[in-house]
This record gives structure tokens, C-alpha cells and sequence, in this order.
């Protein structure tokens, strides 16, 4: 392939965002880099790249060659994961990314596939924002709620999260056990700002005056925390509460109370021999609710 070598380089710089960064992890010095990326400068008739005191940032011909050269770097290196494959040797990274609470229900599929895999060099990414997947940010994405509808995605639905109204034992001993027709006269935790109304959010604003709220949080892990700590009751996940031992559940999840978690590809890479190895453990784990 024509420029491949500068494309390659260019993939790297945008992805480390300086020049010493990836003339570092490519081992060549920085002046072939500035090159290579000149060279691909002059052959598409723009800049690629914004250069400031921080970095390089994309332009937007620097984001349609992400685009296309990260799938190309994925394509060779999928090229590459086959061969090896013959043998039992997937090889190469896997870049998976969701939403930190929900590590405990994929830590068994990442943890299967790793010991299948073990060539394989695993990153979880936690984080709320939907991963860029045409520009190779992650090659699978894990995201709760409405199905993501971004063209060329390619979403399945991976298993519904439910969520309960659970105390801590230190709660109920300071204030009683919380008899779900006496609510009132107990203390709560609650959530405050989410991008999207959450399953239970209904349910509080009608049973949940502000004066009882002991806090509120923006922050899934926070209100886990804070529950657990006994400042109040509070809504958490199923299989968050289930590792517990100190949390006693009040009123028990259901499917009123529950969201969709939905596995996200992208479509050139959905077929790669790594992503397909990875989302068949997912599929063995995938079907609690």
C-alpha cells in the first residue's frame, strides 16, 4: 500500500498526540516523523494535523485518515492475529470500554478470554462517553440505556442491569429496618445530574421528599459508597449489592427498575478473529438479568 508507512505514523501521532511520543513508540527519531507526516500533508492537499504548544490536535482531514488508517492498522493486525491463530496464538491488543460499575458483570467473559488468549494484551476503559470505534478508541464498547443508533455500529443486546432499594446493616441499626410502607421517616441517597433519567428516577421524585435526601451524587461508585456507609437508603445494581454481606435489600429489583446494557462493535471490525474470540465468552456470560 502506497504511504502506508506515513499513514502508520500518522496513526501513531494521533493517537499519542505529540510527535517525541510517537517517534518514541515507532523507535525512529522525531524528524522522521515531522516527515512522514509532511508527506501525507502534500499527497492529501491539507493539513492533517493543528499544531500547538500541547500537541497535535486532528483537523478534519486528520480525522478522516484516523478513520480509514485505524482500520487498515486493525485489518493487518487482525491479518496477523489469523496466522497465528492456526496455532492457538491470538496476538495483539484488545481495547474493551464501559461504564466502571459494570466491571463485575464482564470481569468473568474478560477473565475467561485472557486465559484463552493469553497473547492477548487486554485495556478496560471506564468511562461514561461512547468510544469513538471508527477511529480504533476501542474495539468493543459496553453501553447501558437507550440503544446507542450511531451509523455503522453494529449493537446487540448484552443483558439488563436491575436495580434494588438496599440499607446497610450500620443504616438499619441506627435507624431501623426501612418497611417499604414507612419510608418516610428514613434518609436516602440519590442521584443527581445524569445525561439520562435512571430507572428508578421516577420512583423517587414520587416517594422521596428533598428534605430527606442525605445526599445526592452524580456518580454511580459514589452512591454505592455512601449507601454502604450507611448515610441512607439507596438504588444500586443487582450484581453490586450481591457482594455486600453488609447491605440488606428493602425492596427487591425487578424489571421496572432495570436497563439494557448493550455490546457495541464497529462494523469493519465486528468480524476480526479477536473481537469475534472476545464476544463469544461475552455471549457464555450474557445471559443473566
Amino acid at each position: 500500500m502506497q504511504h502506508w508507512m506515513e499513514l502508520r505514523t500518522a496513526l501513531m501521532v494521533a493517537r499519542l498526540g505529540t510527535v517525541s511520543a510517537a517517534a518514541e513508540a515507532l523507535g525512529v527519531h522525531r524528524a522522521t516523523v515531522n516527515r512522514h507526516v509532511e508527506t501525507l500533508e502534500g499527497t492529501f492537499g491539507a493539513p492533517l494535523f493543528h499544531r500547538h504548544a500541547r500537541g497535535y490536535a486532528l483537523t478534519d482531514a486528520g480525522r478522516d485518515m484516523l478513520e480509514v488508517a485505524g482500520r487498515a492498522d486493525e485489518m493487518f493486525a487482525d491479518l496477523e492475529g489469523r496466522s497465528r491463530g492456526k496455532a492457538g496464538q491470538l496476538s495483539g491488543s484488545l481495547i474493551v470500554t464501559a461504564l466502571a460499575g459494570v466491571a463485575p458483570i464482564l470481569m468473568p467473559a474478560i477473565r475467561d478470554f485472557q486465559l484463552a488468549h493469553p497473547r492477548i494484551a487486554m485495556e478496560f476503559v471506564a468511562g461514561a462517553q461512547l468510544a469513538r470505534l471508527e477511529y480504533g478508541e476501542a474495539h468493543v464498547a459496553f453501553r447501558a440505556g437507550k440503544k446507542p443508533d450511531v451509523p455503522d455500529y453494529v449493537v446487540t443486546l448484552f443483558r439488563s442491569v436491575r436495580f434494588g432499594l438496599y440499607a446497610s446493616l450500620d443504616y438499619i441499626e441506627r435507624a431501623g429496618f426501612p418497611e417499604p410502607d414507612k419510608l418516610d421517616r428514613h434518609r436516602f441517597v440519590g442521584s443527581v445530574g445524569a445525561a439520562r433519567p435512571l430507572p428508578y428516577s421516577d420512583w423517587m421524585t414520587a416517594n422521596v421528599p428533598p428534605e430527606a435526601l442525605a445526599l445526592q451524587t452524580t456518580d454511580q461508585q459514589v452512591q454505592h459508597s455512601a449507601v454502604c456507609e450507611g448515610l441512607g437508603l439507596g438504588f444500586l445494581p443487582e450484581h453490586n449489592a450481591r457482594t455486600r454481606p453488609d447491605l440488606v435489600e428493602v425492596i427487591a429489583p425487578g424489571e421496572a427498575w432495570s436497563v439494557a446494557l448493550w455490546v457495541v462493535t464497529h462494523v469493519d471490525l465486528h468480524r476480526t478473529t479477536k473481537v469475534l474470540a472476545f464476544l463469544e465468552h461475552v455471549r457464555a456470560q450474557g445471559t443473566g438479568g
